[in-house]
């Protein structure tokens, strides 16, 4: 980062803060990961996000909250509402303590203890639903919370994570880091969740690398490419609503994986390369992995969103993973095959080559 840059970024800060936190933010590693977790010779690079104070969604946190003040849209010390199932609330938490603003995050109960006291040692204050909407889900009972706040709170700014087109911008920085880092990509991994990151990133890309492979990875029970609504075990990944960020047309492939996938992902990164992460991150690596297998030659890059320290009592407790059934499930080599996103109910790893945007995220 240029020291002009730097400057801009300090004198960012309200009132005469200056705040260093956002220089924290970004230029993440990247690692590449080959045998013995990717057999055979292949492997690929993983972008380790993880590396940034709370993970990826710092980067839009930031973007979506500097936007929205350039724009008049947040006033100099009013609150902030979102929802959050983890991440973007600890993005948040940094952009309120840079800018100055409250910040008010709702949740559901699927939220690990750990987070939830880690937010309020940040100064958030949590507000928690305690019912699933019939439609929509968890999700759709936050968001509906976050109104109720929003009405209650004059002045009170929500980002939309899932429909603000700040959320996808935010992610150019993150490929620019990617082109100063590899001189090809060929094939992008990214989970799918609002549908920020793989939008973002993956546009930039393609203004260098006109042929990149967009390939996204869901969690079965997830609604986003077509699949029936289900509870969802894994969070950061995955969605009961349609978000309009979920650049549909850019995806050439998508993968659902179901949560004993990941967890063993996850577990065997750990073991083998110390590199590790939370769901999204194990279900990324296992797609990359086959990827790296299957396509000999091209280079891959896979978006490990976050590390493994907010899991360790779910992914990384076998208690936890014993209790569902999530501990001995070793992926079969090969994912299952759909012609079309709803051609029947996936439970395990599937692919699907024929990605269109469900009729419903079009209402």
């Amino acid at each position: 980062m240029s020291s002009q840059a730097v400057s801009a970024r300090l004198k960012e800060a309200p009132s005469g803060r200056y705040s260093t936190l956002p220089l924290s933010v970004g230029n993440t590693p990247l690692t590449f990961i080959s045998e013995p977790f990717v057999p055979g010779g292949g492997g690929f690079w993983a972008k380790l996000e993880g590396f940034n104070p709370g993970g990826i969604k710092d980067r839009p946190a930031l973007h979506m909250v500097r936007r929205a003040r350039a724009r008049g849209d947040l006033q100099p010390g009013a609150t902030v509402v979102e929802s959050t199932s983890g991440t973007l609330g600890l993005g948040l938490a940094l952009a309120g303590i840079v800018f100055g603003h409250p910040v008010v995050l709702v949740a559901d109960p699927g939220m690990e203890p750990l987070m939830c006291r880690l937010l309020a040692s940040y100064g958030v204050r949590l507000e928690m639903v305690t019912e699933p909407c019939a439609v929509g889900g968890w999700q759709q009972a936050r968001r509906e919370r976050v109104r109720q706040l929003l009405a209650e709170s004059p002045g009170a700014y929500c980002p939309d994570q899932y429909n603000n087109p700040d959320n996808v911008d935010a992610y150019a920085g993150l490929a620019h880091e990617l082109l100063n880092q590899v001189p090809q990509i060929d094939t992008l991994v990214c989970s799918v969740g609002t549908g920020g990151h793989s939008a973002g990133i993956s546009s930039v890309l393609r203004r260098h690398f006109p042929g990149l492979s967009l390939v996204g990875v869901d969690t079965v029970g997830s609604t986003i490419f077509g699949q029936p609504a289900r509870p969802r075990l894994m969070r950061g990944l995955g969605s009961s609503i349609y978000p309009r960020n979920v650049a549909y047309d850019a995806f050439d492939e998508v993968h659902w994986v179901a949560p004993a996938e990941a967890v063993w992902a996850c577990r065997t990164l750990a073991a083998l390369h110390y590199v590790s992460g939370g769901w999204s991150t194990g279900a990324v690596a296992l797609v990359a992995r086959w990827l790296a297998r299957t396509q000999p030659g091209r280079t891959i890059v896979a978006i490990f969103p976050d590390g493994p320290w907010r899991y360790w009592e779910s992914i990384y407790d076998d208690d936890y993973c014993r209790a569902h059934g999530l501990l001995g499930a070793v992926p079969a080599g090969e994912p299952d095959l759909l012609i079309a996103p709803d051609e029947r109910e996936v439970l395990r790893w599937t692919r699907c080559t024929g990605v269109r945007a469900p009729l419903a995220a079009g209402r």
